[in-house]
């Protein structure tokens, strides 16, 4: 089902949200402009077969307008439910997501490790997660960029306002982990992680 190269994520869209303009310097005279060029660059780099995980807060719009939205994006949208999601998760809008949860455990085959790769998947940061002891990685949006990096850890920011060309492909964000450099946990830690 997920592989190497099938798999993008992407967070914090905000479809339709006029503040969002003023609040992130985002580089659009507004909300359409704003629209049109996230969907745009989405189908140029998700296909209709692939997954594509949204980490939360997807749309302003009305539900009819958010759902003529999701109807134009290509792949296999799962949504990471983010605090600005209560309508999208119900109702037609619902309908539109390959599955909804607060907090998702992926894991991707991948041939050039020597384990698959797990990812927790969240809206919010959080400072562990299940088997971040253990090379596990850490996705989330919400805070638009302001949250202080720590490259010490496997765990990033993977919004619109941090990653503009957003979607990232699994081996983008593959690439963006092993530039960081995370430090191992003690013996100690490790054995209560």
């Amino acid at each position: 089902m997920f592989t190497t190269d099938n798999v993008f994520f992407i967070a914090d869209t905000h479809f339709g949200h006029r503040n969002i303009l003023k609040l992130t310097d985002r580089p659009f005279e507004n909300t359409k402009e704003m629209d049109e060029a996230i969907i745009e660059l989405w189908n140029e780099r998700v296909g209709p077969e692939d997954h594509i995980f949204h980490l939360g807060d997807v749309s302003w719009h009305n539900t009819r307008r958010t759902l003529r939205i999701l109807e134009r994006l290509q792949g296999h949208i799962h949504l990471i439910r983010g605090n600005h999601d209560t309508y999208i998760a119900q109702g037609r809008c619902a309908e539109r997501f390959a599955s909804i949860h607060d907090l998702y455990e992926l894991t991707i085959p991948d041939p050039e490790l020597p384990q698959p790769q797990r990812i927790v998947l969240c809206h919010y940061a959080l400072r562990v997660w299940n088997h971040s002891a253990y090379g596990a990685w850490h996705l989330y949006g919400h805070s638009h960029g302001l949250l202080p990096d720590v490259p010490a850890s496997l765990s990033f920011d993977i919004g619109m306002d941090c990653y503009p060309d957003s979607p990232l492909s699994y081996p983008q964000i593959k690439a963006l982990m092993h530039a960081r450099r995370p430090q191992t946990p003690t013996h100690q830690a490790q054995a209560i992680l």
